[in-house]
Formats: C-alpha cells, structure tokens, sequence
C-alpha cells in the first residue's frame, strides 16, 4: 500500500508516532492538538467569513497556504494563550516566506483600495489603527486586502533564496522576525521538513530549530525594544502595543505572508 507522502516524509523510525496526532502522555501533560490533520477545527476558518478568504486550505496532512490569494490573512487559533510551549514542523517553497505569530495586540485591516498615499507600510498600519476606515463587509468581490496581526513572530523562511532573509540574520528561519538573530544555522534544506519549538513565558521567549535552542531572550530586552522603536518610529499607537503589550493573552497564528508553506504536527500546552 501506498503510504501518504506526508507520512513518509516525516516518520523517522518503525515505530514513529503517526503524524497529527499525540500520545496519552502529551495529552495528560496539558499539550493541546491545534491540528487533526483533516479540518480546520481549533482555528478560525478564513473560508467561513464574510467575505470568505481563500488562503488556507488543508493537503496531504497539512494546513497549506493558498499563494498569492487576493484576500490574504493569517490562520488564528480559535483560543488564546497567555504563557505557552507549542511545537510544530513546517517546510516552505523554495524562496518563500511566513511564520508563527503570538502576542498578538491587534488585527489591523488594510483594504487596497483604501490606502493611503505617500505612506510606508508601517504608516498605513498606524493609520488604518487609529481610523479603522477598512470594513471587511465593504471590500469589493474582486478587492484585495491583508489583515495584519500586530505581534510578535517565530520566522519561517527559505533563508538562502528569500530576499528578507538575504538582509540579516535577524531575518532567517528561526529569528525572533527583525529583532533577534538565531545563534546558529539549524534550518534544513529548503523543501525538507523542519521542526521547531516555541516557549513564552511573561515576556521570556524560547526559539528552537531542530533540537537547537536558538533564540533566549525577552520581548523588553534592550534590542527587542530598540528595533521595535526603529521599526515603528512614525507608528505611535503600533510601537506603544508592541513596547507595553496590553494584551496578555491572544491567539497564536501561522502567518500568510503570499508564498507557498505547509504546517503539521502542531501542539501546544499552557505552562502554569
């Protein structure tokens, strides 16, 4: 019998554990299956609004990305997570882009047809912030927008072919996105599978790639703060949520970012 390529390529022993699913054991210490491999049940389904978005779609086992859909967002978890671990494996196009996102503050809504002129992109988020003048319900049927959520990110990336990734380190796989670099290269060839290994704890976050503990560091560190300050300079409203971070707790999400990526085998738990 022909075995799911998924399966193959992720089973590294006789007796590995079937993908998207997890033991008793995983299940007793607290860990949360965000995927069951066959529907979006635990997310919140971009097909189901109003006006759907087709940029998420499940194959072979996985959550995947529709490129380049017009109405383009991230995939939110349907609960939201204060402290958290979560793990998950995923693997990119070659030269593609996305991410997990946490410490999510706040979704903003850009309408392309409502952007403003002369504006940077961290200008037009400051400005749909402050004025919300993007409605989902009034985007033509043949508009295009992106909803940006305002955190945090885990990034996912070719980090050989992709141009983000050829600007820094603080910009490959793995990075805390635009902030922090990881230590060391752990990523794998671009078309093979990853996994990885997020940790939040207050504002303490933990990234590791493949084994690897890559990234040990906190959301208010002088150099997370510095690049927040840089980044979002003329962005008031957007820099004082990612400086003071209101929000506790949010959803965690796996970012659209245009490219082709698959995502499987996500769990995560709350840490006490």
């Amino acid at each position: 019998m022909r075995l799911p390529l998924l399966t193959l390529l992720l089973a590294t022993a006789a007796a590995a554990q079937p993908v998207n699913t997890f033991t008793p054991a995983e299940k007793q210490a607290g860990w949360i299956l965000l995927f069951d491999g066959h529907s979006f049940h635990g997310w919140v389904d971009p097909n189901l609004k109003h006006p759907p978005a087709h940029s998420w779609t499940i194959a072979d086992g996985c959550i995947k990305t529709v490129p380049h859909a017009a109405m383009r967002e991230d995939l939110m978890s349907a609960e939201k997570f204060r402290d958290f671990e979560m793990t998950f494996d995923w693997k990119v196009a070659p030269g593609a882009n996305s991410g997990v996102k946490y410490r999510i503050q706040d979704v903003v809504l850009l309408d392309e047809s409502k952007l403003q002129k002369g504006l940077s992109f961290e200008g037009q988020v400051e400005f749909e912030y402050r004025h919300r003048e993007s409605k989902r319900e009034a985007i033509a049927p043949d508009g295009s927008y992106q909803e940006y959520p305002v955190a945090f990110e885990y990034q996912v990336i070719d980090s050989v072919h992709h141009p983000d990734a050829r600007r820094g380190p603080q910009y490959r796989a793995a990075a805390l996105y635009g902030m922090v670099a990881p230590t060391q290269t752990a990523d794998r060839p671009v078309g093979e599978w990853n996994h990885s290994r997020l940790v939040v704890q207050g504002r303490r976050v933990e990234h590791w790639l493949n084994g690897v503990k890559v990234v040990d560091t906190r959301l208010d560190a002088p150099e997370v703060r510095a690049s927040i300050e840089k980044r979002w300079k003329d962005a008031p409203g957007i820099r004082a949520l990612l400086l003071d971070l209101p929000a506790a707790e949010s959803p965690v999400a796996l970012q659209h970012h245009i490219d082709e990526a698959w995502f499987c085998n996500i769990k995560i738990r709350r840490l006490q």
